[in-house]
């Protein structure tokens, strides 16, 4: 006699795997839902802003609307998805809605001061000077040279200045830690938020109106001032990110506090150093009000920074701009055009060179 249960037989359905949802995925259904809340949106708007509230004009007009969508967006997805991810959801359309706020108005600039600017350039820019341009002269008729000049000595003046006493100090705040870390890092916040004309005047009251007269080397002083915070605050950012096993196993090896820094902390975060000499170049490069009091501005070339006044390329700009001829304000476009550039290459070496210490 057999004992025991006979086997069963277990029966297996198909049924379809659930659909994880997941704060920071997307699907097909989602952009019905964000089409759907932004037409409700703008036509809650329209009855709001024609027939009940009495305010006109576009801004509000396109700020109601975002209001109500970001409303409307919330409650949808809060109804098909949960709280958590409508939270999540709304908090990323507010931050994308306020980037492309922000991006527009750059690039509508970029793109005028592109059309303008090359509208008036030619290759003679690079390789003459105002002198030669007169009252009558078109306007594709333009010299650069001298503010070239100019940008490039003051420029480098101010790196030759600022960058060495930058990573002086960030290697003091970051390294040293001495008794004055605290005041130090203070001032140097405090520059950083001081306006570029205050520079202007300092050095003018300084240097200029006690003999010296204008000279570039006036004006590079003045943008070592501004320049010198950038470099010092960037500098102190790059070495915290060394790791410290490389200082204590430089220390564990006998080597003194200034062999670690200047031969292993210093190495290790010099591509971090080099984008923190490029952004302070970016940062000073386009400055106008210090100039005016310092350089004063020339038409004509002028390589000795220590005598006489220098053009540059954001001073010369402001000048042309003021002026009454239409033929010198389009030339002016074709200074603000060769310095935007100069700007934006500079920033986008910038941001390879942190990719590439990241990397």
């Amino acid at each position: 006699m057999r004992t025991g249960s006979a086997p069963t037989l277990a029966v297996v359905t198909d049924r379809p795997e659930p659909v994880r949802i997941r704060p920071r995925s997307f699907h097909r259904r989602d952009a019905a839902t964000v089409a759907g809340c932004a037409a409700a949106s703008l036509a809650l708007t329209w009855l709001a802003y024609s027939q009940i509230l009495p305010f006109r004009g576009l801004p509000g007009f396109l700020l109601l609307w975002a209001s109500f969508n970001f409303l409307i967006y919330y409650v949808a997805v809060r109804e098909t998805q949960g709280r958590v991810v409508a939270r999540d959801r709304t908090m990323a359309s507010i931050i994308s809605v306020v980037a492309i706020a922000i991006v527009i108005p750059l690039i509508l600039i970029l793109g005028y001061v592109t059309l303008k600017g090359l509208r008036f350039l030619r290759l003679a820019f690079f390789s003459t000077t105002m002198a030669s341009v007169g009252p009558e002269s078109p306007s594709t008729q333009t010299g650069g040279l001298q503010a070239i000049v100019g940008t490039v000595e003051q420029v480098g003046i101010a790196m030759v200045i600022s960058v060495p006493l930058g990573i002086l100090t960030a290697v003091y705040l970051n390294e040293v830690k001495g008794r004055i870390v605290r005041p130090t890092r203070i001032f140097v916040d405090a520059m950083s938020g001081v306006p570029s004309i205050v520079a202007g005047l300092f050095i003018y009251t300084v240097l200029v109106a006690n003999g010296a007269g204008f000279s570039g080397f006036a004006a590079a002083l003045a943008l070592s001032i501004l320049m010198l915070p950038t470099v010092t605050r960037t500098c102190e950012v790059v070495l915290r990110l060394v790791p410290d096993g490389l200082r204590e196993a430089s220390l564990a090896m006998g080597a003194p506090e200034w062999r670690t820094t200047w031969g292993v902390i210093l190495p290790t975060a010099r591509t971090g150093i080099l984008t923190a000499m490029i952004l302070g170049v970016a940062r000073v490069v386009g400055e106008t009000a210090p100039l005016i009091m310092t350089a004063f501005g020339s038409a004509t070339l002028n390589t000795n920074p220590f005598s006489g006044p220098q053009a540059a390329l954001s001073l010369s700009s402001f000048q042309l701009f003021g002026s009454s001829q239409t033929a010198d304000v389009e030339r002016a476009w074709v200074f603000a055009f060769v310095l935007l550039t100069l700007v934006l290459i500079l920033f986008v070496v910038a941001r390879l060179q942190g990719e590439r210490r990241r990397s």
